[in-house]
């Protein structure tokens, strides 16, 4: 896993660009976990199958510790 740091009040959209171009060129949504509760959970995966990941849009706001899987289409 990797971190990429974003300023505060960054859109998913552009908090996707920031790792990639691509990214944000086809962004559909982001999966979003709390980094806190993916560690509980024992990981991504089981976050996964324990369905504990939010779907949000274009303009949701990323918030601080949060841990996003962009679905994109380019």
């Amino acid at each position: 896993m990797r971190a990429w740091t974003i300023p505060e009040g960054t859109p998913a959209v552009k908090a996707a660009g920031r790792i990639h171009s691509d990214l944000e060129r086809g962004f559909i949504r982001a999966e979003v976990i709390s980094g806190e509760e993916c560690i509980a959970l024992g990981g991504l995966n089981e976050a996964k199958k324990a369905g504990k990941l939010r779907i949000e849009g274009k303009d949701y706001i990323v918030k601080d510790g949060e841990i996003f899987h962009v679905r994109f289409n380019v």
